[in-house]
């Protein structure tokens, strides 16, 4: 394949990319330290860890039920220091909430405060998952997800595109070995002119970030087209993809589902037995969620088959009448093609490695950005020369001949 099509390619995706990869770039970079700004940001939300005995989930869940008439929870997620995150919506027939979640102290079920996800932000506890939105499906839920995994799938094979563009073109002749051409590629010359040293730095950066900016592109395909993801690991690894990309399935049980304090107990049990058979130890609960459009519970725990910093991934599935295990996801160790999707989340989370990991990505978020900046940069100034050479080149129409008066 000429290499004049691999330009042209990866000149136009990087023009169709540039303005979103801004967005994830930068949001990304805020992202990566998600928990600090938020202590910084609304302390009274996220107050940290204090001595004390914590609330169970279910009795979280209720404690939500009484602070909010009308309400009902959805989910309950333990995994932030000093603050329980209670999911609610509205029962049936009751006035929409004007939000979407509750904090709530674990220890004594007072209320911390109240937070929504979706639309502009309109108080400071709105801020950081506003960024979260723009970051995961540009603040547009649904049009949103599609596009930026349209832009993750691009991204993934630019990434290959513009790795074979910094090699030495085959058609070279020249007495240095492949390394010794290859090299500049690799280099910054600061002190030569603006548009080489925007060039230099696009290309060098994009080599020896290569590794990494391929991981979050893939991984960027999981979070937005998990069907498409699902499809294409199950063509090599053993892979299930996760609750959240699963389609429902028709319930036919008439039996009204179990309550909480049921489904706290069932839980425990499920993973207790699992944790026997699968040889994994349970290191604390983080999460009790109703699924209830699809007839199901979902009880998370962090598990010694977790590998990130923070939180864990290890959770049964069990329908939410007959208490019936569904299914188990365990992080690592269980299926190849999970094992390798858990790496690939918690590197682009930033949840492993510790504080200079997270620094990293957070450096890493302002790269893409600069890479997207750069590239425009580049076409630009190719763009503004071609045409004037064109002006230059292009014949000029001969002076009108005078009429003799």
């Amino acid at each position: 394949m000429p290499r004049a099509l691999f330009v042209w390619l990866h000149r136009w995706a990087g023009l169709a990319m540039a303005g979103f990869l801004i967005v994830v770039g930068l949001t990304g970079s805020l992202l990566a330290f998600w928990l600090e700004i938020n202590q910084w940001l609304t302390p009274e939300l996220y107050p940290g860890p204090r001595a004390g005995i914590e609330l169970d989930a279910a009795a979280l869940a209720r404690r939500a039920e009484t602070l909010v008439p009308g309400a009902q929870p959805r989910t309950v997620y333990l995994g932030y220091p000093g603050s329980a995150q209670i999911g609610m919506e509205a029962r049936d027939g009751a006035p929409l909430l004007d939000f979407e979640y509750i904090h709530l102290d674990p220890i004594d079920g007072r209320e911390l405060g109240r937070v929504t996800w979706h639309g502009l932000p309109r108080r400071k506890n709105d801020i950081m998952p506003f960024v979260y939105g723009l970051h995961m499906y540009l603040a547009m839920s649904g049009i949103g997800e599609w596009i930026l995994g349209a832009v993750a799938l691009i991204w993934t094979i630019d990434c290959f595109v513009g790795f074979y563009l910094t090699l030495p073109a085959p058609s070279e002749r020249s007495r240095k070995g492949f390394f010794a051409r290859w090299t500049p590629s690799w280099q910054v010359k600061l002190r030569s002119s603006f548009y080489r040293a925007n060039f230099d730095l696009h290309r060098a950066s994009g080599l020896w970030l290569w590794a990494m900016l391929l991981v979050y592109a893939w991984s960027s395909v999981f979070f937005t087209l998990p069907n498409f993801y699902t499809r294409a690991t199950q063509l090599v690894l053993d892979y299930e993809p996760p609750v959240w990309a699963q389609a429902g399935t028709p319930q036919t049980d008439a039996r009204p589902p179990m309550e909480w304090e049921a489904a706290q107990a069932t839980g425990e049990r499920l993973m207790a037995d699992m944790a026997r058979e699968h040889d994994f130890a349970i290191e604390r609960p983080l999460a009790l969620y109703n699924l209830r459009e699809k007839g199901l519970y979902e009880y998370r725990v962090r598990s010694s088959r977790d590998i990130g910093d923070k939180a864990g991934s290890t959770s049964i599935l069990f329908d939410s009448r007959s208490g019936e295990l569904k299914t188990l996801s365990l992080p690592t160790g269980h299926r190849s093609g999970t094992t390798l999707t858990t790496w690939l989340v918690e590197l682009h989370t930033a949840n492993l490695f510790g504080l200079p990991y997270r620094i990293f990505v957070c450096a890493l978020g302002l790269v893409v950005a600069m890479l997207s900046v750069t590239g425009v940069y580049i076409w630009w100034k190719k763009r503004s020369a071609r045409l004037a050479h064109v002006r230059r080149t292009e014949p000029r129409p001969a002076p009108a001949e005078r009429t003799p008066a």
